[in-house]
């Protein structure tokens, strides 16, 4: 996978393609809330989001707020965001919270 940072206007343009991660940028980090109802979807919601992000070993900070998630992902160690953090959002938006 690509650790070259992918400069903003590239970024932008891949969030509003078709078929693009349903993500903000936001403070130079992708960042996507999810409402998931209650807490304990909440976790559940994380724990799935955990597992894609040890299958691609490129780990999101999350936030819980009850029943909302906040994530956000950047490539620390290529200092932006690289095709590494499009592709994890893209898999993320794949999750749906549990009812």
């Amino acid at each position: 996978m690509s650790r070259e940072v992918i400069a903003e206007e590239d970024v932008r343009r891949s969030l509003a393609a078709e078929g693009g991660p349903r993500w903000e940028l936001s403070g130079g980090q992708l960042v996507k809330t999810v409402a998931c109802g209650d807490f304990r979807r909440a976790l559940d919601f994380v724990n799935e989001v955990g597992r894609l992000a040890e299958e691609a070993n490129h780990h999101p900070d999350i936030d819980i707020r009850y029943s909302k998630v906040t994530l956000a992902l950047v490539s620390h160690d290529a200092g932006g965001i690289t095709s590494r953090d499009l592709d994890l959002a893209r898999a993320i938006d794949g999750i749906e919270p549990r009812a």
